[in-house]
């Protein structure tokens, strides 16, 4: 994979305007970084290829989907071996409610973001989801009241990155 020192000027405002917007028609991206059609869509090509750009998706609303209800949990593993490690990464990955899953450097071994209806269901899917995935010996949970910021998107700092 090419790495991030081999992106040039217009390679970084593709994806910084991709970021931003990923419904651009490639006649509109080529315009706002100043390329014609034909070198931008190759270069687009080339950014997913390389693996710059991972897709394309809609964010939604997880309010209007019932689904606004935010906790993180602290996941501690009875063991931490490569093997206990994969297979809880990959059992993490059936889980829907589960929207992050971030291995931690502390005192616990996982941090995950999990989505749902209500405390009830999220009473629910920690006690008979995630408490039953491998090597789980414990949790501590944290209900989010609010939201303040939660960037779908790049954020401002990776934009500022990308641009540089």
């Amino acid at each position: 994979m090419a790495e991030h020192s081999e992106l040039d000027r217009i390679d970084r405002r593709i994806l910084a305007e991709l970021a931003n917007d990923g419904r651009l028609t490639v006649t509109e991206l080529a315009s706002r970084v100043g390329l014609s059609k034909t070198p931008c869509q190759a270069r687009m090509k080339r950014l997913i290829a390389d693996g710059f750009i991972l897709g394309f998706r809609a964010i939604l609303d997880p309010a209007r989907l019932g689904r606004d209800h935010v906790a993180f949990a602290e996941v501690r593993l009875t063991e931490t071996t490569e093997p206990a490690l994969r297979a809880f990464n990959r059992a993490v990955q059936g889980v829907p409610e589960i929207e992050s899953c971030h291995m931690i450097a502390g005192s616990f071994d996982y941090l995950l973001k999990v989505r749902t209806r209500d405390m009830r269901d999220y009473r629910h899917v920690l006690g008979e989801v995630i408490s039953a995935l491998p090597y789980v010996a414990g949790t501590s949970t944290y209900v989010a009241m609010e939201s303040v910021k939660d960037d779908s998107v790049a954020s401002d700092v990776v934009l500022g990155d990308i641009l540089g």
